[in-house]
C-alpha cells in the first residue's frame, strides 16, 4: 500500500513540476487522511470564486514557510462547478501559491463529503487538520485567522 501512495504522490510532484495541477479521485484524498506517518496533514478545501477561501490562502502559504514539520495540502473545489484545470493553474500561478495544489476530481458533492468528514456540511473554506499517527482530527469549516492554524495543529498533536 505504501507502494501506491508514493506513486500517487510521485505522480503529483511530477504533475506539478510541469505547471499542472493534478486531479485526484476521492479514494486519493481518503488515502492521504488515512496513512499512517509522523507529520501531521492539514487539508485545507477551497475554491476560487470563494472570497473567504482566497483570503485565507496566505495564511497557508505562511505556515508552510514556518512549520516543516506538516504536510500541506491545499484542494480545489472547482471541479464539480467548472471543471477546466486551467483555470485553477492560473490562480495559483497569479498567487504564486507554493503549497501542494490538488483538483478534486468528483462531482455530486452530496455524496461524498461526508467520507472526508461526517461533520462537514460542505461549507467552503473548510481545513482539516489530521495526525495520521493517532487519528485525531479537527474540522473547521469557516475562514481562518492569524494563529488558528497553530492552534489547530497543537490541539491534534496533543
Amino acid at each position: 500500500m505504501k507502494s501506491v501512495g508514493l506513486l500517487v504522490l510521485g505522480l503529483t510532484l511530477a504533475a506539478t513540476a510541469a505547471g499542472q495541477i493534478p486531479q485526484i479521485k476521492l479514494k486519493e484524498l481518503q488515502h492521504l487522511l488515512t496513512t499512517k506517518g509522523e507529520r501531521v496533514q492539514v487539508v485545507n478545501f477551497w475554491a476560487t470564486w470563494c472570497a473567504p477561501c482566497v483570503k485565507e490562502l496566505p495564511l497557508f502559504e505562511k505556515l508552510r514557510q514556518e512549520n516543516n514539520s506538516v504536510d500541506i495540502t491545499l484542494v480545489s473545489m472547482d471541479f464539480d462547478l467548472d471543471p477546466d484545470p486551467g483555470k485553477v493553474e492560473r490562480f495559483v500561478t497569479r498567487k504564486k501559491l507554493q503549497n501542494k495544489v490538488v483538483i478534486l476530481a468528483e462531482t455530486d458533492p452530496n455524496s461524498w463529503i461526508d467520507k472526508i468528514d461526517k461533520n462537514w456540511s460542505g461549507a467552503l473554506p473548510a481545513t482539516l487538520v489530521v495526525n495520521t499517527k493517532t487519528g485525531k482530527r479537527k474540522l473547521v469549516q469557516h475562514e481562518l485567522h492569524e494563529g488558528d492554524l497553530e492552534k489547530l495543529i497543537t490541539e491534534v498533536s496533543n
